[in-house]
């Protein structure tokens, strides 16, 4: 099963080291291990790995080494920039991780020039698209939301399976990486602080709000908010308010990796799978093109609101609506249009009998059609 990444990375090891980053169990080892039949193999969690990774005594007869979970070795980016200055790459160096590697930068040498960066999604309609070519996309879908994208869980196709899954794979994350790297003793408040966010998925969430339910400070809740975008558990999206009259200036929205933590009915966690997705295709764009590109929502004080809205290169390039079943075209595209005349509007909804495009170009799109299809480059 040849992943979405996987030539971009090939074409990079050539020239540099590759950090592959991304949620825990997104698949980083294995497409990591599919990229040559003759590698080597080191992850820091293993005490034999680990001792190899101190003495450097991989197999450099290899044809590619892999180093998984490195940043939790003590000065890590000085300990790579070493073996790459005495010895290049050759073999091919990848490294993995399930934390933002850019986060642990902040001690010792800096590596820039000697790498390129790509993040490591689940699987979304998109990517299952280009694997397999599936007879019905609707199904499958119906099957990310129900099991989530991660491979697991999602190649098992069973609830009762990913409702486990689910737990353990959190489990890991909060008790063994969350006290490995930021050292962190308060767990049971953070696991708390992710149950109040399954809730609130698709709604602004107020700092103040969540430091009361939480008895603690404002400044606690965001260092706790920033190290699960850091851990790859969640992801932030602001509101864009450049031009905007009465626009919100703060309230951000947080989002799940795995659209199956989320709580509520099927139209939020249809919105978290589309918020999924189009975060997906933007870092694709931005690591393998170099574009630049940001994911916001649109809102006013009054609640006028766009479920999200993409710029490319700083320029509006996109508007998109998430509904369930309302086939009727929202108003708001009407008011935002005016502030934004370049940018495509799209209404994607789940169950929709007549797929429809009006005058100036708006469109009325099936979500399993769009979702497979839509790409910003």
């Amino acid at each position: 099963m040849k992943r979405y990444l996987t030539n971009y990375i090939l074409d990079d090891l050539k020239k540099k080291i590759v950090l592959l980053t991304g949620p825990r169990q997104s698949g980083k080892t294995t497409l990591s291990k599919m990229l040559s039949s003759n590698f080597d193999y080191l992850n820091f969690d293993n005490p034999e790995h680990r001792l190899g990774l101190i003495e450097r005594s991989w197999d450099r007869s290899k044809d590619l080494i892999i180093f998984d979970e490195l940043h939790k070795l003590k000065n890590w980016k000085s300990w790579l920039k070493g073996i790459y200055d005495t010895e290049g790459v050759q073999p091919r160096i990848i490294v993995t991780g399930s934390a933002k590697l850019d986060t642990y930068r902040k001690v010792g040498d800096s590596l820039a020039g000697r790498f390129f960066q790509f993040r490591l999604h689940p699987f979304d309609l998109k990517e299952i698209k280009k694997i397999n070519n599936p007879d019905n996309l609707q199904a499958v879908l119906d099957r990310l939301l129900d099991t989530g994208g991660f491979p697991e869980p999602y190649l098992e196709g069973s609830t009762k399976f990913y409702n486990r899954w689910k737990r353990s794979h959190l489990d890991i994350i909060l008790k063994q990486d969350l006290v490995d790297l930021e050292n962190v003793q308060q767990i049971t408040s953070i696991e708390t602080l992710i149950q109040l966010l399954r809730k609130r998925v698709g709604s602004p969430v107020s700092y103040n709000s969540l430091a009361r339910d939480l008895q603690c400070s404002d400044k606690t809740v965001k260092r706790w908010l920033t190290i699960l975008e850091n851990m790859y558990i969640i992801f932030r999206i602001g509101p864009f308010h450049k031009n905007i009259a009465r626009s919100i200036l703060k309230a951000p929205k947080y989002y799940f990796y795995d659209t199956g933590q989320v709580i509520g009915d099927f139209g939020i966690k249809l919105e978290n799978l589309t918020a999924s997705a189009l975060l997906k295709e933007i870092h694709y764009i931005e690591d393998c093109y170099g574009e630049q590109a940001q994911l916001y929502y649109l809102k006013t004080k009054d609640s006028r609101e766009i479920d999200f809205f993409i710029t490319r290169n700083e320029a509006p390039f996109l508007m998109i609506e998430v509904k369930w079943a309302d086939s009727a075209l929202s108003r708001n595209f009407s008011i935002f249009g005016k502030y934004f005349p370049k940018a495509k509007k799209v209404q994607i909804v789940k169950k929709l009998d007549r797929e429809k495009t009006y005058p100036d170009g708006t469109e009325i799109r099936s979500a399993h059609n769009w979702l497979a299809d839509f790409s910003l480059t």
